[in-house]
């Protein structure tokens, strides 16, 4: 009788732990929003350029990360990337212009996608069994909501002692430490023959002829649009709009005494939520169709965002609002990720999802750099996050006709 594939192994560790310390750092980026803003006198919509091209940037990274892994090794691609992201935060450190900022955050954008969920999730994909991959996936998926945790109440806590530069020069520190693990991280190669003697051209053709391929690259929009614009906008959003915290409630009696920092809590709060939704998601994932699961998850989100904007904001209502979106934060990553390996094969598949997340990337970009916009010209954040209801209601209804069967690989 032949041994069950055990779930965790040191791809899966190594992988958790590289996706940990860089979405950390990605996570925090919303908490610099003001203190940057203020320290430069600049409008709301410059930051958010920033960080909306740093997505941009992560966007058109990914794929050519994920085919630099599949060509060179998956090890030195992320070296590349970890180098990148820290170059990235040690020249914004020096940044005095809105300009300067924009350009070095196309290298703290290429710094993500080389050590994100695109190279990451392939490796670890190709690390599992059949039976674990969705799960494996999922567990991947859920340390970059641990990172979400820690990074914006690390920064906010950083920022109460060092400027935001010197926090900067920290994070770029951390991520040259986390290249020590990757001897660690040895990938075996679970392609089937055929797969590996097809090329990559064969196979983007088949993909991109694929109606379903299209659909999956279209739904995955509005994932960006929203976490992007909630993960650089909220802490702001919550800082200027909550309403006042008690002095006698629970968030005082825990050291939350003022919004700016429950805008940060919340983002860490939605972080500790995904982690239990990404993991469900995961052990859903090896047991219905996924496709149907990401349609309930987009719908989801779309009547939560509704909510929450339709009531006024409260302490209560940004936690209640936090955890909701949070267990539907990341759970479409490895469902969407699962879906291409299940139905094109794991040999491109670094490739395959990179492309897709180019789609939730463009997302990201258009949600960061909206919300700064319209932020400057209607003075709130209203009109910029029913735009995010719209786009996942549309989402919640392209995954429907996706064809969730696995192609066949000619003869």
């Amino acid at each position: 009788m032949q041994a069950k594939a055990p779930l965790f192994n040191p791809v899966l560790v190594i992988g958790c732990l590289i996706i940990l310390v860089g979405f950390s750092v990605r996570a925090s980026f919303g908490v610099f929003q003001i203190p940057i803003a203020t320290e430069f006198n600049w409008p709301r919509a410059e930051f958010s350029l920033a960080i909306a091209i740093q997505n941009l940037a992560w966007g058109i990274g990914q794929p050519l990360f994920g085919a630099l892994a599949e060509k060179v090794g998956d090890r030195k691609a992320i070296v590349v990337g970890a180098l990148f992201y820290a170059a990235g935060l040690v020249l914004s450190s020096f940044a005095v212009t809105p300009e300067a900022h924009q350009l070095y955050e196309i290298l703290v954008g290429f710094g993500v996608a080389g050590t994100g969920f695109g190279v990451i999730l392939a490796v670890v994909g190709r690390a599992a069994s059949d039976a674990n991959r969705s799960m494996s996936l999922a567990i991947a998926t859920a340390a970059g909501s641990a990172g979400q945790v820690f990074g914006a109440p690390v920064a906010e806590w950083m920022l109460s002692m060092m400027p935001w530069q010197e926090v900067f020069l920290v994070f770029a520190a951390a991520l040259i430490v986390m290249l020590a693990l990757l001897p660690m991280m040895r990938s075996p190669v679970t392609a089937s023959k055929a797969e590996l003697e097809e090329s990559m051209g064969t196979i983007l053709r088949r993909a991109f002829r694929d109606p379903s391929y299209t659909f999956i690259f279209l739904g995955f929009f509005s994932c960006g649009y929203q976490l992007a614009f909630v993960t650089a906008h909220f802490p702001a959003f919550v800082t200027e709009m909550c309403g006042p915290i008690g002095d006698g409630s629970i968030l005082a009696a825990l050291g939350i005494s003022s919004t700016s920092a429950l805008g940060a809590a919340a983002i860490s709060l939605i972080g500790l939520a995904n982690i239990g939704g990404t993991l469900l998601a995961g052990w859903l994932g090896n047991r219905y169709q996924k496709k149907y699961l990401l349609a309930g998850i987009y719908a989801l989100r779309t009547m939560v965002a509704a909510a929450f904007i339709l009531v006024p904001m409260t302490p209560a209502t940004v936690i209640l609002f936090s955890i909701s979106m949070g267990a539907l934060w990341l759970a479409t990553v490895p469902l969407t990720s699962g879906l291409v390996a299940h139905i094109y094969g794991l040999r491109y598949m670094g490739t395959l999802y990179g492309i897709v997340f180019f789609s939730h990337q463009l997302g990201s970009f258009l949600g960061v750099w909206l919300g700064g916009r319209m932020y400057d010209i209607y003075g709130d954040y209203t009109a910029v996050w029913w735009v995010g209801v719209g786009v996942g209601a549309f989402s919640a209804l392209i995954n429907l006709p996706i064809r969730e069967k696995r192609q066949a690989v000619p003869a």
